[in-house]
């Protein structure tokens, strides 16, 4: 997704898609989009007006994840990622 400015000047708004982040089904005002330390992320006000940033792939605002679109629901976690959580188990338990 670009950081440039966008040509018309209505507020967009995300969604936080992610079913196991907090804040799922929540909606909120898009701040900025940009990309830090490699991620990108998207920045909203929380409910104290507090900025905050979340994964743009958690949300909406990222466009539709190919995994989770051809999954449609069906598997939450990818093998590379179960794989990675074996190893990590391994290891606290040696």
């Amino acid at each position: 997704m670009s950081n440039a400015p966008r040509e018309d000047s209505a507020r967009q708004r995300f969604r936080v898609t992610h079913p196991f982040h907090p804040l799922f089904g929540s909606e909120f005002e898009l701040i900025e989009y940009r990309q830090n330390w490699g991620e990108d992320r998207v920045y909203f006000r929380d409910a104290e007006g507090r900025l905050q940033s979340i994964l743009a792939s958690c949300t909406d605002a990222g466009g539709t994840d190919a995994f989770v679109e051809i999954s449609a629901g069906r598997c939450f976690f990818r093998y590379e990622d179960l794989l990675r959580l074996a190893d990590l188990l391994k290891e606290k338990k040696a």
